[in-house]
């Protein structure tokens, strides 16, 4: 989706058919991402995919689990040095919210800005992120909030900068930078190099930690991050047809030490079949369908690897107990 450039005041709308391109682009990237998964083996699929409108609504349920530490960790982060952050970022930026959400962190960083100029959010489920930047608009009625549905892990177009900008500050939070391998953060950072030069990159990392702590995160007791994966097949289900039996797979998420990284798979329970897009596929009983990746760095490892790209690592912000951290990389 390439988006016009909207005008000064907050309240421009796209044309109404625009929603309903983005959905029907969506299904169509949707199944053959998953027809191209399921042919390889191992089976994977990017857990972009994850975040449809029921797919996101169970993430920020994930996100008030108590087991899950690094969504109030990296709140906690960004209250507290929120002021720091905004002398980094500096007045009259243009802001780019990457897998923009519920658009609840940027809260925090809007209260210690000076003068944002704009804030484009991008994030691949269209609705959700509708309706979040409608809410968004009401609390910040000064604020000019563009919403774009898009996929920042390839291809991407951003508007020209806004009238009074002076620079492009792209936020990344959540640690959803970790859903990349290494080869491919490597190449996200360095698209930012180019699209974010003169300003910089505000980035949630997931740092190495008790493999403990990332077990229970990733397997809570509720049930919440299992749903969130089934609803993977779920998805499948509504919108392309297909014919999954969702009580014949199991959510299975372990750390792996060697790659310093969480993986989520689909496990199917017995020998079965599914078909999508009328191609079938047949399930032994313990395969796996790879759903995602959350890689965890050190400081000076997510450091190594923004150098690498370009940029240049200044400061950062972590917790007392270094679960979580917050860097700011400078564009030149």
């Amino acid at each position: 989706m390439n988006p016009s450039q909207h005008p000064s005041g907050n309240r421009a709308t796209a044309p109404a058919s625009r929603p309903q391109d983005a959905a029907r682009a969506a299904r169509r990237d949707f199944e053959t991402a998953l027809r191209e998964g399921l042919r390889r083996e191992p089976r994977q699929i990017a857990p972009k995919f994850f975040y449809d409108q029921t797919g996101s609504a169970l993430f920020d349920r994930i996100c008030e689990l108590p087991e899950y530490y690094p969504t109030r960790t990296e709140f906690a982060i960004l209250r507290q040095h929120a002021g720091e952050m905004a002398e980094c970022i500096g007045p009259r930026a243009d802001l780019i919210e990457f897998g923009a959400g519920s658009l609840q962190k940027i809260r925090v960083l809007l209260g210690a800005l000076r003068e944002p100029a704009r804030l484009v959010a991008i994030d691949i489920s269209a609705e959700h992120l509708q309706a979040e930047a409608e809410r968004l608009r009401a609390e910040h009625p000064a604020l000019s909030v563009l919403a774009q549905a898009g996929d920042f892990s390839a291809r991407l177009q951003l508007p020209g900068l806004s009238a009074g900008a002076v620079r492009r500050v792209g936020f990344f939070p959540g640690s959803s930078i970790g859903n990349f391998t290494p080869a491919e953060a490597l190449a996200f950072l360095r698209r930012c190099a180019g699209w974010l030069a003169g300003g910089g990159l505000l980035v949630g990392v997931d740092l190495v930690k008790d493999p403990a702590l990332l077990h229970a995160a990733y397997n809570d007791s509720a049930g919440v991050t299992a749903a969130f994966n089934l609803n993977l097949l779920a998805r499948a289900n509504r919108e392309l047809g297909s014919d999954f039996d969702l009580a014949a797979f199991q959510h299975c998420a372990f750390y792996t030490p060697r790659e310093q990284r969480v993986e989520m798979h689909l496990i199917s329970a017995r020998a079965q079949s599914a078909q999508v897009g009328g191609e079938r596929f047949d399930f032994a009983e313990g395969q796996s369908l790879h759903t995602e990746n959350s890689c965890k760095y050190t400081v000076a490892g997510f450091q190594a690897l923004a150098h690498a790209a370009g940029l240049q690592p200044q400061a950062v912000w972590t917790d007392a107990q270094r679960l979580f951290s917050v860097h700011w990389l400078a564009a030149p």
